[in-house]
């Protein structure tokens, strides 16, 4: 029987600092909902950081715009004077 520990995919560490209070309070937590400390600040983590790149990358409409919406993306694009004679000049970056 080998006694070494079993694999684990997890190969990355993340450190964080808190206060006894604050410890104590996840060390609670975490017993609650019967899962380590570990696990239930990732778990945590994971979520919070899920919801913060959601704001970022998805966009929810109620149904009832939807087809506005689509139809915003689907027509041609107006010309804009300004914008326009702004891509025509050269970059002030220069090339490449």
């Amino acid at each position: 029987m080998s006694t070494s520990r079993p694999r684990d995919d997890k190969m990355e560490r993340i450190t964080i600092r808190a206060t006894k209070e604050e410890k104590a309070l996840v060390e609670h937590a975490a017993r609650v909902h019967r899962v380590t400390p570990t696990q239930f600040v990732l778990q945590a983590a994971l979520r919070s950081a899920e919801e913060v790149l959601g704001d970022q990358t998805r966009l929810t409409l109620p149904a009832s715009e939807w087809d506005e919406f689509v139809a915003l993306l689907d027509r041609p694009p107006r010309e804009i004077r300004a914008l326009r004679e702004a891509a025509s000049k050269p970059s002030p970056f220069g090339r490449g």
